[in-house]
Parts: structure tokens; C-alpha cells; sequence
């Protein structure tokens, strides 16, 4: 029997996430790059079962390539799991089924939505009780797009993308996301945004440790207006993953041409998102783009963050 049917589990979804804007800083000596970044939780969902069990495991389903999820030691929910077990003493293990709803390698965080998830799974299966501060600073040590994941809606993060303030979205912002069955490396693609910058001369001598977020895209999005929002929204990485995934450029036409009002590459890529005008307009764009033999979802934002299920 499936974990997921076993009344004892303890089931927690937590939701992908779009950058409605990312501005990237040159690189540090450290390795790390400074952001300033907009997250949007959309309705595109990883779900998580934790069950009791003497040591640690993680099983996966959902995936187009199941195989493409590490179920070792590299697993963020199994990483995370473990570190909640670590800094509160449970001696218990928990046997992990992640059920795959956001695409893999997509630069929608499907891996720190699971990780969330895990964080919030087992603080309720231990009955370890750690409240939201501690629970944020351990997704912090996790990564930086951990933390949003559990709190979900809009906001804005900046220093390595996990200092977060909530930012204030009304309504609702329409979507459609075309997929990639083959994703893209982050580290890679941070690789390649450094190699165009020192080819372009672009390099900062002394890059700057915080950057802003323009005033323009929170009115827009404080106002729940997409046609404002779509001519601020911008991702510094967006040139990177086009270089490396050169055929992502011509996806970004067509759903342009389709009726979107915008398109931009989510993170790290290949995952595109188009920002339409409404839910109507959405399912439009999204006919045009499967009728061209795209995967073309349609999704809306913004949406709670980790939480338990039933």
C-alpha cells in the first residue's frame, strides 16, 4: 500500500513558485550572487507525505522522469527532515512520499516546495511544535527558495533571495506556463550569466551586497493591474538560460503572439511563464501554445504556502 493511503500519514502540499522579477548582482568571492527577487506562489502543487519509520526514506511519483529525482542523501526533503530531526533530538525516522506536481528542474522550486513541505510534515508528525520562526530559519539553512515555499503569496526577497518581506498582490494574476521535459542546471546558468557579463565588460569591480526592487513592479502588483505589471517584469538570468537553451527565445514569441501580455523565463529556467490579462485570455494562450505541441499550463497566483491537508 502506498504511503499517501495510510491513515496515519500526515499530508502537507506546498505550492511552486514563478520570479515576477529577478535582478542578479555580479558574483561575490564567496560564490554567491546578490538578489533582488519577487516570488509568486502559484497553483501548481508538490504534495508530501511523512508516515512514522525507524529510519529515513523518500520515495517519488508525479515526475516525468522519476529517476531524475535523487532519493539520497541530495534530496531536499529528505535533508530536511533530517535537520529538524537534528536540532529538536527525535530519534524517529519518517519514510518521505513526494508526489511530483511542478516540474523538475524547471526554476519553479519544486525542490524547496517539497522541502517546506518535509519541514512542515514532520514538525506536525513528531509533535516537535518549533512555531514559524524556527521553522523559517531552518528552511533558510536549506536554500534560498525554502523559506517562501512555506509562506507562500507574494513577496519580495533579497540578500541570496531568502530574506524575505511579504508584499502586498491584490487579486488574482492569471498565468500560463510551458514546460520543459528537460531541465536546466542553476549553477550552470549562473555560470553562463558570469561568462556574458566579463564578455560584455559588465562585471562590477565591487558588486553591490543588496539590491532593490523597482517601486514600479510592487504598485503593480499592490494595485492587481497585469497590464501594468507585464512591461516592469524582467529576469536577469533570462539571457543565460536563452544561451543555453537557445529554442527558449522563439517559445517566448509565440505565446507573445498568442495574446499574452508578457513572457519571461521563471528562474533559472526553461520553465517560461506568460502573464495574461485574465482567466479567459489565459485559456486562449494556452490553446495556442498545446495546438503548437507545447505543454502549456494554466495556473494562478498568488497562493497559500505549505500547509496540511485534511
Amino acid at each position: 500500500m502506498s504511503l499517501a493511503h495510510r491513515s496515519d500519514a500526515v499530508h502537507v502540499r506546498a505550492p511552486g513558485k514563478i520570479n515576477v522579477y529577478l535582478g542578479v548582482g555580479a558574483r561575490h568571492d564567496d560564490g554567491y550572487h546578490a538578489l533582488a527577487t519577487v516570488f509568486q506562489a502559484v497553483s501548481l502543487y508538490e504534495d508530501v507525505f511523512a508516515h512514522p519509520a525507524a529510519d529515513f526514506s523518500v520515495s517519488v511519483s508525479g515526475a516525468a522522469d522519476p529517476a531524475s529525482v535523487p532519493t539520497d542523501e541530495r534530496n531536499l526533503a529528505l535533508r530536511a527532515a533530517r535537520l529538524l530531526a537534528e536540532e529538536t533530538g527525535v530519534s524517529d525516522g519518517v519514510a518521505l512520499e513526494l508526489r511530483k506536481g511542478v516540474p523538475v528542474a524547471g526554476g519553479m522550486g519544486g525542490g524547496s516546495a517539497d522541502a517546506a513541505a518535509a519541514l512542515v510534515a514532520c514538525d506536525a508528525l513528531w509533535g516537535t511544535d518549533v512555531g514559524p520562526a524556527r521553522l523559517h530559519a531552518l528552511a533558510s539553512r536549506l536554500g534560498a527558495d525554502v523559506p517562501f515555499a512555506l509562506h507562500g503569496g507574494t513577496a519580495v526577497g533579497t540578500g541570496r533571495g531568502d530574506r524575505l518581506t511579504p508584499a502586498l498582490a491584490r487579486g488574482r494574476f492569471d498565468w500560463v506556463l510551458v514546460t520543459s521535459d528537460q531541465g536546466l542546471s542553476t549553477p550552470q546558468v549562473y555560470r553562463r550569466l558570469d561568462q556574458l557579463r566579463e564578455s560584455r565588460g559588465a562585471l562590477a569591480d565591487d558588486p553591490p551586497l543588496s539590491l532593490d526592487v523597482p517601486v514600479a513592479v510592487l504598485q503593480a502588483l499592490r494595485a492587481g493591474d497585469a497590464q501594468a505589471l507585464a512591461p516592469v517584469m524582467l529576469n536577469d538570468l533570462e539571457a543565460a538560460a536563452v544561451a543555453e537553451r537557445p529554442e527558449l527565445d522563439a517559445v517566448l514569441a509565440d505565446g507573445v503572439r498568442a495574446g499574452a501580455l508578457t513572457g519571461i523565463v521563471s528562474g533559472s529556467g526553461p520553465t517560461l511563464a506568460f502573464l495574461c490579462a485574465g482567466p479567459e485570455a489565459a485559456r486562449a494562450v494556452q490553446e495556442e501554445l498545446r495546438a503548437t505541441g507545447r505543454e502549456a499550463l494554466h495556473v494562478h497566483g498568488p497562493v497559500a504556502g505549505a500547509r496540511i491537508i485534511g
